[in-house]
């Protein structure tokens, strides 16, 4: 899940692990369309239609892919061409459901949606650790770098279990508290 790297931070050379950043590069050839039938979507100047969480979007083909996808921006799906689950549709589909689908096996529809809304923030949360990796942390600021990425790359990957335990852990207010810590960095 992660590499071993090392860098120069605060004068001192200290190993610290990095965030696999090819975790976060959607792969839609290896997920279930999860974002297609996942997410909400009000009208507005991004989407012609509203569309409730669960529900597939009416342009998702039975092939898992979009019956519109080179005309998107011009059928008012816009919002669609700026989406990014920065791999977290993959990683929820064949990582947590072992490559299983809602499509051959209906009932897990809520169970994926689900895992995908949490993944997500997981993901997001990866990519703002991989940024402030950049940054020349201090050995302290690395330590706990460190124990975030453990807390979000647990061992033996995600489960459905471990994904419902992440809601309770207080991880992605740990993160973002420590985000704000490194602005002496960016000033």
């Amino acid at each position: 899940m992660t590499a071993e790297g090392a860098a120069v931070h605060a004068g001192k050379k200290k190993d610290y692990a990095l965030v696999d950043a090819s975790i976060l590069i959607a792969d839609c050839n290896k997920c279930a369309a999860l974002c297609c039938v996942s997410l909400a979507f009000d009208r507005s100047d991004w989407f012609p239609i509203e569309k409730p969480n669960g529900v597939p979007c009416p342009q998702l083909g039975e092939n898992n892919q979009c019956k519109i996808y080179d005309r998107r921006e011009q059928e008012g799906y816009r919002g669609c061409c700026d989406y990014d689950c920065h791999g977290a549709g993959q990683r929820v589909t064949q990582e947590v459901f072992k490559g299983r689908s809602w499509r051959t096996e209906p009932q897990l529809l809520s169970d994926m949606t689900r895992a995908f809304v949490i993944m997500l923030r997981i993901h997001e949360l990866l990519g703002l650790l991989d940024a402030a990796s950049a940054l020349p942390l201090t050995d302290e600021e690395i330590d706990t770098y460190d124990g975030l990425l453990m807390d979000l790359s647990p061992s033996g990957g995600w489960s459905e279990d471990k994904l419902e335990a992440f809601e309770g852990q207080g991880t992605e207010k740990r993160v973002r508290a420590f985000l704000m810590t490194l602005r002496h960095h960016v000033v």
